[in-house]
Protein backbone atom coordinates (compact mmCIF):
# COMPACT_ATOMS: atom_id res chain seq x y z
CA UNK A 1 0.00 0.00 0.00
CA UNK A 2 1.27 3.46 -0.94
CA UNK A 3 -0.26 6.85 -0.05
CA UNK A 4 0.05 10.05 -2.04
CA UNK A 5 -1.64 13.46 -2.04
CA UNK A 6 -3.89 14.53 -4.90
CA UNK A 7 -3.93 18.31 -4.65
CA UNK A 8 -4.85 19.70 -1.24
CA UNK A 9 -8.15 17.85 -0.78
CA UNK A 10 -7.62 14.19 -1.67
CA UNK A 11 -5.50 11.24 -0.58
CA UNK A 12 -4.82 8.38 -3.02
CA UNK A 13 -4.27 4.91 -1.56
CA UNK A 14 -2.60 2.56 -4.02
CA UNK A 15 -3.81 -0.93 -3.19
CA UNK A 16 -1.98 -2.79 -5.98
CA UNK A 17 0.27 -1.98 -8.96
CA UNK A 18 -1.41 -1.02 -12.24
CA UNK A 19 -0.42 -4.38 -13.71
CA UNK A 20 -2.71 -6.10 -11.20
CA UNK A 21 -5.73 -3.93 -12.01
CA UNK A 22 -8.76 -6.03 -12.87
CA UNK A 23 -7.66 -9.28 -11.26
CA UNK A 24 -9.94 -10.79 -8.64
CA UNK A 25 -7.55 -10.27 -5.71
CA UNK A 26 -7.18 -6.57 -6.50
CA UNK A 27 -10.92 -6.06 -6.98
CA UNK A 28 -11.56 -7.68 -3.60
CA UNK A 29 -8.80 -5.68 -1.90
CA UNK A 30 -10.14 -2.39 -3.29
CA UNK A 31 -13.70 -3.30 -2.36
CA UNK A 32 -12.67 -4.21 1.16
CA UNK A 33 -10.70 -0.98 1.58
CA UNK A 34 -13.65 1.13 0.39
CA UNK A 35 -16.02 -0.61 2.83
CA UNK A 36 -13.57 -0.19 5.69
CA UNK A 37 -12.86 3.49 5.07
CA UNK A 38 -16.48 4.41 4.39
CA UNK A 39 -17.58 2.75 7.63
CA UNK A 40 -14.85 4.55 9.61
CA UNK A 41 -16.53 7.93 9.07
CA UNK A 42 -13.17 9.72 9.19
CA UNK A 43 -13.36 13.39 10.21
CA UNK A 44 -13.50 15.71 7.19
CA UNK A 45 -13.78 12.92 4.60
CA UNK A 46 -16.59 13.68 2.14
CA UNK A 47 -16.25 10.79 -0.34
CA UNK A 48 -14.48 7.45 -0.83
CA UNK A 49 -13.96 6.56 -4.50
CA UNK A 50 -12.73 3.26 -5.91
CA UNK A 51 -10.66 2.89 -9.07
CA UNK A 52 -9.20 -0.29 -10.58
CA UNK A 53 -6.18 -0.43 -8.25
CA UNK A 54 -6.58 2.60 -5.98
CA UNK A 55 -8.96 4.18 -3.49
CA UNK A 56 -9.18 7.96 -3.16
CA UNK A 57 -10.38 9.81 -0.08
CA UNK A 58 -11.75 13.27 -0.82
CA UNK A 59 -11.76 15.56 2.22
CA UNK A 60 -12.47 19.08 3.40
CA UNK A 61 -9.02 20.73 3.77
CA UNK A 62 -10.49 23.07 6.37
CA UNK A 63 -11.02 20.08 8.66
CA UNK A 64 -8.23 17.61 7.89
CA UNK A 65 -5.28 16.95 5.57
CA UNK A 66 -3.49 14.11 3.81
CA UNK A 67 -0.82 14.28 6.53
CA UNK A 68 -3.38 13.70 9.28
CA UNK A 69 -5.37 11.09 7.37
CA UNK A 70 -2.40 9.00 6.27
CA UNK A 71 -1.63 7.35 9.64
CA UNK A 72 -5.33 6.74 10.34
CA UNK A 73 -5.80 5.07 6.98
CA UNK A 74 -2.71 2.93 7.46
CA UNK A 75 -3.89 1.65 10.83
CA UNK A 76 -7.44 1.00 9.64
CA UNK A 77 -6.40 -0.99 6.59
CA UNK A 78 -3.70 -2.90 8.46
CA UNK A 79 -6.28 -3.93 11.08
CA UNK A 80 -8.64 -5.34 8.47
CA UNK A 81 -6.00 -6.90 6.22
CA UNK A 82 -6.91 -10.45 7.21
CA UNK A 83 -10.68 -9.99 7.05
CA UNK A 84 -12.57 -10.97 3.93
CA UNK A 85 -15.00 -8.48 2.42
CA UNK A 86 -18.71 -9.25 2.39
CA UNK A 87 -19.96 -11.24 -0.59
CA UNK A 88 -20.31 -9.07 -3.71
CA UNK A 89 -23.71 -8.12 -5.09
CA UNK A 90 -24.79 -10.15 -8.11
CA UNK A 91 -26.67 -8.13 -10.74
CA UNK A 92 -28.42 -9.61 -13.77
CA UNK A 93 -28.98 -7.25 -16.70
CA UNK A 94 -31.22 -8.02 -19.70
CA UNK A 95 -29.62 -7.17 -23.05
CA UNK A 96 -31.09 -7.02 -26.54
CA UNK A 97 -28.20 -8.02 -28.79
CA UNK A 98 -27.66 -7.01 -32.41
CA UNK A 99 -29.94 -5.15 -34.80
CA UNK A 100 -30.52 -1.47 -34.08
CA UNK A 101 -29.37 -2.04 -30.49
CA UNK A 102 -26.09 -3.73 -31.44
CA UNK A 103 -24.76 -2.13 -34.63
CA UNK A 104 -21.24 -3.51 -34.15
CA UNK A 105 -22.19 -7.12 -33.47
CA UNK A 106 -21.32 -8.23 -37.00
CA UNK A 107 -17.95 -6.44 -37.01
CA UNK A 108 -17.06 -8.02 -33.68
CA UNK A 109 -18.07 -11.42 -35.07
CA UNK A 110 -15.93 -10.87 -38.18
CA UNK A 111 -12.94 -9.82 -36.06
CA UNK A 112 -13.33 -12.94 -33.91
CA UNK A 113 -14.00 -15.25 -36.85
CA UNK A 114 -17.29 -16.31 -35.30
CA UNK A 115 -20.98 -16.26 -36.15
CA UNK A 116 -22.98 -13.46 -34.54
CA UNK A 117 -24.96 -15.99 -32.49
CA UNK A 118 -21.71 -17.40 -31.10
CA UNK A 119 -20.61 -13.91 -30.06
CA UNK A 120 -23.89 -13.44 -28.18
CA UNK A 121 -23.57 -16.85 -26.55
CA UNK A 122 -20.01 -16.15 -25.39
CA UNK A 123 -20.74 -12.63 -24.20
CA UNK A 124 -23.89 -13.57 -22.28
CA UNK A 125 -22.34 -16.78 -20.95
CA UNK A 126 -19.49 -15.05 -19.12
CA UNK A 127 -19.51 -13.67 -15.59
CA UNK A 128 -18.09 -10.18 -15.13
CA UNK A 129 -16.77 -8.08 -12.26
CA UNK A 130 -17.02 -4.31 -12.05
CA UNK A 131 -13.39 -3.20 -11.85
CA UNK A 132 -14.36 0.46 -11.42
CA UNK A 133 -16.98 3.09 -12.19
CA UNK A 134 -15.78 5.98 -14.34
CA UNK A 135 -16.01 8.12 -17.49
CA UNK A 136 -19.72 8.85 -16.89
CA UNK A 137 -21.82 8.54 -13.71
CA UNK A 138 -22.49 4.83 -13.34
CA UNK A 139 -20.34 3.65 -16.30
CA UNK A 140 -18.98 0.21 -15.28
CA UNK A 141 -15.67 -1.10 -16.58
CA UNK A 142 -16.27 -4.86 -16.60
CA UNK A 143 -13.55 -7.51 -16.59
CA UNK A 144 -14.18 -11.11 -17.58
CA UNK A 145 -14.74 -10.73 -21.32
CA UNK A 146 -13.94 -13.99 -23.16
CA UNK A 147 -10.58 -13.53 -24.89
CA UNK A 148 -12.05 -14.41 -28.29
CA UNK A 149 -14.26 -11.29 -28.16
CA UNK A 150 -11.53 -8.73 -27.45
CA UNK A 151 -11.87 -6.08 -30.19
CA UNK A 152 -10.23 -2.66 -30.66
CA UNK A 153 -12.23 0.52 -30.21
CA UNK A 154 -13.75 2.18 -33.25
CA UNK A 155 -11.23 4.17 -35.28
CA UNK A 156 -13.64 7.11 -35.18
CA UNK A 157 -15.95 7.45 -32.15
CA UNK A 158 -19.67 7.96 -32.62
CA UNK A 159 -21.02 11.39 -31.75
CA UNK A 160 -23.82 9.77 -29.73
CA UNK A 161 -24.23 6.37 -28.13
CA UNK A 162 -27.63 5.73 -26.46
CA UNK A 163 -28.06 5.14 -22.75
CA UNK A 164 -27.94 1.44 -21.96
CA UNK A 165 -25.63 0.56 -24.86
CA UNK A 166 -23.36 -2.41 -24.06
CA UNK A 167 -19.96 -2.15 -25.70
CA UNK A 168 -16.59 -3.81 -26.09
CA UNK A 169 -13.24 -2.02 -26.13
CA UNK A 170 -10.12 -4.14 -25.99
CA UNK A 171 -10.59 -6.78 -23.31
CA UNK A 172 -13.31 -4.92 -21.40
CA UNK A 173 -17.08 -4.61 -21.61
CA UNK A 174 -18.81 -1.40 -20.57
CA UNK A 175 -22.33 0.00 -20.42
CA UNK A 176 -23.20 3.60 -21.27
CA UNK A 177 -25.48 4.92 -18.48
CA UNK A 178 -26.25 8.14 -20.38
CA UNK A 179 -26.36 9.15 -24.03
CA UNK A 180 -22.81 10.19 -24.88
CA UNK A 181 -20.17 10.25 -27.58
CA UNK A 182 -18.15 7.05 -27.47
CA UNK A 183 -15.80 4.74 -29.29
CA UNK A 184 -16.69 1.36 -27.81
CA UNK A 185 -18.11 -1.20 -30.25
CA UNK A 186 -21.78 -1.61 -29.40
CA UNK A 187 -23.00 -5.18 -29.16
CA UNK A 188 -26.43 -4.64 -27.57
CA UNK A 189 -28.46 -2.52 -25.20
CA UNK A 190 -30.06 -2.96 -21.79
CA UNK A 191 -33.43 -1.33 -21.07
CA UNK A 192 -32.49 -0.78 -17.42
CA UNK A 193 -31.20 2.59 -16.21
CA UNK A 194 -27.71 2.45 -14.71
CA UNK A 195 -27.74 6.03 -13.41
CA UNK A 196 -30.78 7.11 -11.42
CA UNK A 197 -30.13 10.46 -9.72
CA UNK A 198 -33.29 10.16 -7.62
CA UNK A 199 -32.08 6.88 -6.05
CA UNK A 200 -29.65 6.29 -3.18
CA UNK A 201 -27.15 5.23 -4.36
CA UNK A 202 -27.73 6.79 -7.81
CA UNK A 203 -25.70 4.14 -9.65
CA UNK A 204 -27.11 0.65 -10.20
CA UNK A 205 -23.65 -0.95 -10.13
CA UNK A 206 -20.67 -0.50 -7.81
CA UNK A 207 -17.02 -1.54 -7.97
CA UNK A 208 -16.71 -5.23 -7.13
CA UNK A 209 -20.23 -6.24 -8.21
CA UNK A 210 -20.73 -9.42 -10.22
CA UNK A 211 -22.63 -8.81 -13.48
CA UNK A 212 -24.40 -11.35 -15.67
CA UNK A 213 -26.16 -10.61 -18.96
CA UNK A 214 -29.42 -12.24 -20.06
CA UNK A 215 -30.33 -12.05 -23.78
CA UNK A 216 -33.80 -10.70 -24.58
CA UNK A 217 -35.58 -10.01 -27.85
CA UNK A 218 -36.73 -6.65 -29.21
CA UNK A 219 -40.29 -7.14 -27.93
CA UNK A 220 -39.09 -7.76 -24.38
CA UNK A 221 -36.82 -4.72 -24.63
CA UNK A 222 -39.81 -2.50 -25.50
CA UNK A 223 -41.89 -4.05 -22.71
CA UNK A 224 -39.20 -3.43 -20.08
CA UNK A 225 -38.68 0.16 -21.22
CA UNK A 226 -42.43 0.82 -20.92
CA UNK A 227 -42.51 -0.84 -17.51
CA UNK A 228 -39.64 1.35 -16.27
CA UNK A 229 -41.42 4.49 -17.45
CA UNK A 230 -44.61 3.76 -15.53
Amino acid sequence: MRLSSLGDSALVIRIAPDGAAGDTATIEAVRGAVACLAAADLPGVVDVAAASATVTLFFDPGITSATLLGPLVGRLLAARADRAAAAPCVVSLPVCYGGVHGPDLDSIAAHAGLAADDVIRLHAGAEYRVAMIGFLPGFPYLVGLPAALATPRLAEPRTEVPAGAVGIAGDRTGIYPLASPGGWRIIGRTPLALFRPDHDPPTRLAAGDVVRFTPIDAGEFVRLVAEAER
